[in-house]
């Protein structure tokens, strides 16, 4: 018989390491967004336009998760947690693969980002079933009073995913010419994913269902379509939830995918050093979301997320002159407070979001309002900002993190706890 410690390291190492491998694959492409996608697949257009079109491209991964939460989280309540967290690492990781092979837009003309768009299409599909399925995994298999430490894992995810991802393409930069680099290099890591996602599906094949999903279906049959039964019942609940994950994925965007954008378009910085500014300021993300963690099972999840959307809109003044600055290591300050206080309104994220949802709809709950809320966040936050950095309004980009902060401020402050 498997014993509580080696059960949970279990449960705990499937969650971290499929939102690691998610995480890397999403951020290889944001990455290779801000470096060399304008450039091969829209070469067409000014530099202004070809970033601003690379962001487009990006931002369609963020349409694409609320459609994969909506599909994930209908079997994820249907017929468990576990089949659907293979199904869906499965999809991200082999559409992160394929794009290592596209032709650029001078072998294939308008082919090639068309067939950009759909990778990264189902790029946003397989993450939308991710997240919520791993955070229920820990979750609902804590022991009492460590529900927010253990849905933290799958939140530790991402630090150790963009480490992984920006350390390769810098190591990637440092050793290549920008030739061979825009040529091939840039294929790496995306070829890399394979064997990440391969030790993903080992540990996730190794773990069963949760507790609770098994409880709630010897109490009664699962809602034939639980996403009806969501909107019908819980709706508010969705609103807040959505609202309650703006500012994590505002600060995370702005402070990688954007940041290295204009850090090395239009700020002067080379693309090593700006890479080494990041990767050095991701140390803080990590120690910020174990700190909300377990902050969070001290006090509570909701509290720890109010104080973290009041230090966002703070961070918001201070982020677009920070950035503008001249300076690496007010440069380096910047970049390190914004994805601390991410932490902050991320790392309780796992323990507060299924509160908000019985546990038959709590799959389909959690996966659309975490992706719903990525939208305005992920997707529309950064492409904003790359409009008003074009227009010369790249001091003002911080007042985005303001309204994030405002939104998720409010979403957390009227949530509830599902009866």
């Amino acid at each position: 018989m498997t014993s509580p410690y080696r059960q949970h390291s279990r449960i705990l190492t499937a969650s971290l390491t499929g939102t690691a491998v998610e995480f890397y694959d999403f951020y290889v492409f944001a990455t290779a967004t801000a470096l060399v996608f304008g450039q091969l697949f829209f070469p067409q257009s000014s530099p202004e336009a070809q970033g601003l079109q690379a962001f487009m491209v990006f931002g369609i991964a963020f349409l694409a998760r609320p459609v994969g939460a909506v599909a994930f989280g209908h079997f994820g309540d249907r017929i468990g947690r576990k089949a659907t967290l293979v199904a869906s690492l499965l999809l991200m990781g082999g559409s992160t693969l394929l794009i290592a092979f596209l032709p650029s837009h001078a072998q294939a003309g308008f082919v090639a980002p068309l067939l950009l768009c759909v990778l990264r299409f189902g790029q946003g599909f397989g993450l939308g079933g991710e997240w919520g399925g791993a955070a229920l995994l820990a979750v609902e298999n804590a022991p009492k009073g460590y529900e927010s430490r253990f849905g933290s894992a799958p939140q530790l995810g991402a630090p150790v995913g963009f480490l992984a991802a920006n350390g390769l393409f810098l190591l990637l930069g440092m050793w290549l010419g920008d030739e061979d680099f825009l040529s091939w290099g840039w294929r790496v890591p995306f070829l890399a994913s394979a064997l990440l996602v391969g030790i993903g599906l080992w540990v996730r094949l190794n773990i069963g269902e949760t507790p609770a999903f098994r409880a709630a279906l010897e109490a009664a049959p699962p809602p034939a379509v639980p996403l009806a039964k969501l909107l019908r019942d819980h709706w508010g609940a969705v609103l807040a939830g959505s609202a309650g994950v703006v500012a994590c994925f505002a600060l995370f965007y702005l402070s990688t995918a954007f940041a290295l954008d204009v850090g090395t378009r239009s700020l002067g910085y080379a693309r090593e050093e700006f890479l080494g500014l990041q990767l050095g300021a991701n140390c803080f993300l990590a120690l910020g979301i174990v700190l909300a963690a377990y902050l969070s099972d001290k006090s509570s999840a909701r509290a720890v997320l109010l104080w973290g959307s009041v230090a966002t809109i703070a961070i918001g003044f201070a982020f677009g002159p920070g950035l503008a600055s001249g300076s690496a290591l007010l440069v380096f300050l910047t970049l390190s407070a914004a994805l601390l206080t991410m932490g902050f309104v991320y790392g309780p994220l796992g323990g507060w979001l299924p509160t908000l949802y019985p546990v038959p709809v709590r799959y389909s709950g959690v996966s659309v309002a975490f992706n719903a809320g990525g939208i305005l966040g992920g997707a529309v936050t950064p492409l904003a900002a790359k409009a008003m950095s074009n227009a010369g309004m790249g001091g003002s980009i911080g007042l985005l993190l303001v309204g994030a902060g405002a939104l998720t401020l409010i979403g957390v402050s009227l949530a509830r706890p599902a009866s």
